[in-house]
C-alpha cells in the first residue's frame, strides 16, 4: 500500500493526515506549531511538529511510525523557500515544502480558478487563474502586515486600551483583557508578551473577545472589527489586479478567526464592495486536505 500524506503547519497547531493511495484518509495527528519565526539553525521546532504530527497520525492509522510515504506535502506558515532549523525525517520519497495558503486554495479550488483569504493567527490572500497565474497579497508576519489577522486584531485592540489607560480613560477591552489573561494591570500583560510567559498565538486568541464585544455593540471593538475586515477585502483586491476577472468572482475564506460568524458576515460585505460580483463563500475543507491533494499531485510529476 502506498502512503500519502498532507500537512498544514501553522502559527498555532500542525495538522498531518495520512491516507492510501486511493484517497481514503486512514489518520490524523496534531502536533504543536511549527513556524519557524525567532528559531535559530540549531532549533528542532519545525521538525518536532512536523514529526510529532504525522507520527500521530500513523498511530491513529494503527501503522508503524517508520512507515515510508510516497509523497508529502506540508504547507507551512510564512514558507519562502527556506526551513531555519532542523529538517524533519518523515521517510518519503518526496517531500515538498510549500506556502500555507496554496494548501488553503487546493483544499477549496483544487487546481480552479478563486481567492482563498487566509485569517488565523497571520493572514494572507492567495488566487490562481483559470491561465495557472498565481497570485499573493499580505503574508509579511506579525511585524510587517497581517492586517486582519486574529493576532492584528488583538494587538490593535490592547494598543488602544493601553492609550485609554495612558489618558486615564475607562475602557471596556481592558477589563476584558485583564480578565481573559488573568493579569491585574495592562502593563503587567504587555510585560508577559514581552518576555513571552504570552506567545503570539496565546495573544491573538483574544481576538475572539474582541469580535463578541463588538457583536454586542461596543464601538471601538466595532471600529476595529470593521477595520480588519476592511484590510482581508483590499488582500483580495490586490491579489484579484493580478488575475484574469474570473478569478476575482469566486472568493473563499478559511482560517480560524472566521469561526466567527459575525466577522465572517462582516468581511463577506466588505469583499461584495471590493469585488462587485463575486461569490464568497466559506471554505468548509480542512488545509490539511489541501496538501494531501498536491501531494498526490506531486506523485505524478
Amino acid at each position: 500500500m502506498r502512503l500519502f500524506a498532507g500537512i498544514d503547519g501553522g502559527q498555532s497547531s500542525t495538522v498531518a493526515l495520512v491516507a492510501d493511495e486511493g484517497g481514503t484518509v486512514l489518520g490524523r495527528g496534531v502536533a504543536g506549531p511549527c513556524d519557524h519565526i525567532g528559531q535559530s539553525a540549531t532549533s528542532v521546532r519545525f521538525a518536532r511538529a512536523l514529526e510529532g504530527a504525522v507520527a500521530e497520525a500513523l498511530g491513529a492509522a494503527s501503522l508503524p511510525r517508520d512507515s515510508a510515504f510516497t509523497a508529502v506535502v506540508a504547507g507551512i506558515s510564512g514558507y519562502e523557500g527556506t526551513i531555519v532549523g532542523v529538517e524533519p525525517k518523515l521517510h518519503a520519497r518526496t517531500v515538498r515544502y510549500v506556502h500555507d495558503a496554496r494548501i488553503a486554495h487546493a483544499a477549496t479550488f483544487e487546481l480552479g480558478s478563486g481567492i482563498v483569504i487566509v485569517s488565523g493567527t497571520g493572514s494572507v490572500a492567495y488566487g490562481r487563474d483559470e491561465r495557472g497565474v498565481e497570485a499573493m497579497a499580505g503574508g509579511w508576519g506579525f511585524l510587517f502586515g497581517d492586517e486582519g489577522s486574529a493576532f492584528a486584531l488583538a494587538r490593535r485592540a490592547l494598543s488602544g486600551a493601553m492609550r485609554a489607560r495612558d489618558e486615564s480613560r475607562t475602557s471596556r477591552v481592558a477589563e476584558e483583557a485583564l480578565a481573559f489573561f488573568g493579569v491585574p494591570a495592562l502593563r503587567a500583560l504587555a510585560h508577559d508578551f514581552y518576555v513571552g510567559t504570552i506567545d503570539r498565538p496565546g495573544l491573538a486568541s483574544f481576538a475572539e473577545r474582541v469580535i463578541a464585544l463588538a457583536e454586542a455593540g461596543e464601538p471601538d471593538a466595532a471600529a476595529l472589527v470593521d477595520e480588519a475586515a476592511g484590510a482581508l477585502a483590499e488582500l483580495a483586491r490586490v491579489c484579484s489586479m493580478r488575475l484574469a476577472d474570473g478569478a476575482a468572482k469566486n472568493v473563499a475564506l478559511a482560517g480560524g478567526t472566521f469561526a466567527s460568524e459575525f466577522f465572517r458576515a462582516r468581511v463577506e460585505q466588505r469583499i461584495v464592495l471590493e469585488l462587485p460580483g463575486s461569490a464568497v463563500r466559506h471554505a468548509r475543507k480542512e488545509p490539511a486536505l489541501g496538501a494531501l491533494l498536491l501531494a498526490y499531485r506531486e506523485a505524478q510529476t
